[in-house]
């Protein structure tokens, strides 16, 4: 569950877009209030908005949001008892508040307006808001059995390396199965063992990298794996088929049927590679 939380001053256009009968609004709190419309709450919070003319943002604007998989089972009830939970960790119990519950696109979520003046006049500190906000919804979360946002950032990253594993078996698979003897070509041989090869030209005609899509993930090479990168894919075609890059010391490569141009540093590291392996092999230039 995330929480964010703001102080704003337009609390009668904030508010009406809570009661937007078209995002399937629904009132799932209300306290100290008696108005049916955001003008008449507005014009409640007022009256004790008025005792502090020293506070121009004087309205508190939070929107509590469960993971799409939990929204789907709360009910009315539930969500106001998220509601006052997450009211009471930011202790601001005993002060007008509003909240709504938006139903659209799935994507179960509370819009929660209070009052930033309490009954004495006094204004709620609201220093650190948003980080407050995100550690109260993590309490509410975990006191209410639901998705922390620690939880969600795990799952993600704990896909994101299985991603970043299987494209990287992949690769690994292409060079051993097809040993693409050219960018293309690479990228054709990727494309049969599932990976989409997106080459990165910048508008000098020159190419920069790769990214890979796979499974629903962009990725640059560098961020698969650090042998990965542009560079180090080169290095590797460069045994099989380095000297066509160098040959009559163009830096040119054919891309779909498209002639770009290497980078000046990518076009030198390929060529030192091929020079200290020819070295190696007792091979003269």
């Amino acid at each position: 569950m995330i929480g964010k939380g703001k102080s704003i001053s337009h609390t009668k256009a904030s508010m009406s877009y809570g009661w937007n009968q078209e995002k399937d609004a629904e009132i799932v709190l209300k306290e100290f209030l008696h108005g049916d419309s955001p003008v008449e709450i507005t014009q409640e919070f007022k009256m004790l908005q008025d005792q502090n003319y020293h506070c121009k943002k004087n309205t508190l604007s939070f929107v509590i949001s469960p993971t799409i998989e939990d929204g789907k089972s709360l009910n009315k009830k539930e969500l106001e008892a998220i509601t006052r939970q997450f009211i009471k960790e930011m202790q601001l119990k005993d002060r007008q508040a509003i909240a709504f519950v938006h139903q659209d696109k799935d994507h179960k979520h509370i819009h929660l307006y209070v009052n930033r003046i309490d009954f004495k006049g006094v204004a709620y500190n609201d220093s650190f808001i948003g980080k407050r906000s995100q550690q109260a919804a993590e309490k509410v979360a975990k006191q209410m059995g639901l998705t922390t946002v620690r939880q969600v950032q795990f799952e993600k990253e704990f896909n994101l390396r299985e991603i970043r594993t299987e494209i990287k078996r992949r690769h690994d698979l292409t060079m051993k199965q097809f040993k693409p003897k050219s960018f293309d070509a690479y990228i054709k041989d990727m494309q049969v063992n599932g990976v989409k090869v997106i080459p990165t030209i910048n508008n000098q005609n020159k190419l920069q990298g790769f990214r890979f899509e796979f499974d629903g993930h962009n990725l640059k090479g560098s961020e698969v794996h650090r042998n990965m990168s542009l560079g180090n894919i080169g290095k590797q075609m460069s045994g099989i088929n380095g000297a066509s890059i160098l040959k009559g010391n163009k830096a040119s490569i054919n891309l779909a049927e498209k002639v770009v141009d290497l980078t000046p540093n990518l076009a030198l590291k390929i060529t030192k590679f091929i020079i200290k392996k020819a070295i190696d092999k007792g091979v003269g230039y």
